[in-house]
């Protein structure tokens, strides 16, 4: 009777996989942005990678999808990339003098904070699920940051405001979304740590 074949390895095991990839890929345009804003001074090609970043951030989640290549990998490390990428990207602006310092500030000071809490409380990844408002927010400075850096190229007044009326929407989501994020984060620990007793109550 012959071997029965080896089972595959579980999809939320897989490293080496096409979603897996494109994220890769989107982390090696943040030095390449970098790259070109500081040192070639090339607003319309910064604005293109930019682009590029994040239809790779709407693709790999697509094909995490279609072909059923969902990783605990990938649920790491795409919004790692984009953290690594819009903060990557605010401090490019910042030392170009495009962004001021405080934008910078109020995008950092909310991630330690959750960041330190994460480490603190679970030793690294408390598998929080990303909130719709989330999205939301990173979808908005994706969309500022370049529209800002257009508006610099172009040297347009109306691109201008238009990209701080988003930016300005996109920091107010932030500070929503770290709000909702710590709270959820402290409720999963006590749900950890102090589970309720299911007998309180009972007569």
């Amino acid at each position: 009777m012959p071997a029965a074949a080896p089972l595959p390895p579980s999809s939320q095991d897989a490293i080496l996989t096409l979603p897996n990839i494109i994220t890769v890929v989107r982390f090696l345009g943040t030095p390449l942005f970098m790259w070109l804003v500081l040192a070639r001074h090339e607003y319309g090609w910064g604005v293109f990678v930019l682009a590029m970043m994040g239809c790779t951030d709407w693709i790999d989640g697509f094909v995490a999808r279609k072909l059923n290549q969902t990783s605990q990998l990938g649920r790491i490390m795409d919004p790692l990339a984009d953290r690594v990428a819009l903060v990557a990207v605010v401090i490019t602006l910042v030392i170009a003098h495009i962004l001021p310092l405080w934008l910078l500030l109020l995008l950092l000071i909310p991630d330690v904070v959750l960041l330190g809490a994460t480490l603190y409380f679970f030793r690294g990844d408390a598998n929080l699920k990303v909130t719709m408002l989330g999205k939301t927010r990173t979808a908005a400075l994706l969309i500022g940051t370049p529209l800002l850096l257009l508006a610099e190229a172009l040297d347009s007044e109306g691109t201008r405001i238009a990209a701080w009326i988003i930016l300005v929407a996109a920091m107010v989501m932030h500070v929503i979304a770290f709000v909702l994020y710590f709270r959820a984060l402290l409720a999963k620990h006590r749900e950890l740590h102090h589970p309720a007793n299911p007998a309180a109550g009972r007569p």
